[in-house]
């Protein structure tokens, strides 16, 4: 699977997944709830890169103390909004905003998808930002013009 960066605007983003084949019904399905997981985990705060105890600990977990306070003390990485999927032929895309949520978060969504292709879904691409030139996003009915318009 082949990703690809392009324009970035964390609070106005375009995620373009471009198939093997045009998705079967199913096929959508498991892209769709991976996409939607990862939104709800960053809605929770789950992509806060500045508490990453276990991470930072290494290999021996054994015994690890965790800092409650610590935890409690970063500053919140949330997702603000997310679209409705949306497809044409061997394309499927979907608005979203990802508020303060950290990098790891489109780490985590990239390590999903390869997961993903290899097992149940050809996803030949991924383009995070930008506009593919032959849809155009203007005459997409599922980006809110603000925040308070869509209800995640």
């Amino acid at each position: 699977m082949q990703v690809q960066f392009r324009e970035f605007n964390q609070f106005d983003l375009w995620i373009w997944v471009e198939f093997g084949t045009v998705p079967s019904e199913m096929e959508k399905k498991y892209v769709e709830e991976v996409f939607n997981s990862w939104f709800y985990l960053g809605k929770l705060g789950g992509f806060n890169a500045e508490n990453l105890q276990i991470q930072e600990e290494g290999l021996d977990l054994s015994y690890m103390n965790y800092d409650e306070q610590r935890s409690g003390s970063s500053m919140l990485a949330l997702m603000h909004n997310m679209g409705a999927f949306e497809y044409q032929g061997t394309w499927g895309r979907c608005w979203f905003d990802l508020g303060t949520s950290d990098a790891i978060a489109l780490d985590v969504l990239i390590n999903c998808l390869q997961q993903l292709s290899q097992e149940f879904v050809a996803v030949e691409g991924l383009y995070i930002g930008g506009e593919n030139s032959d849809w155009s996003i203007a005459d997409s009915e599922s980006r809110p013009e603000s925040i308070y318009d869509y209800n995640n």
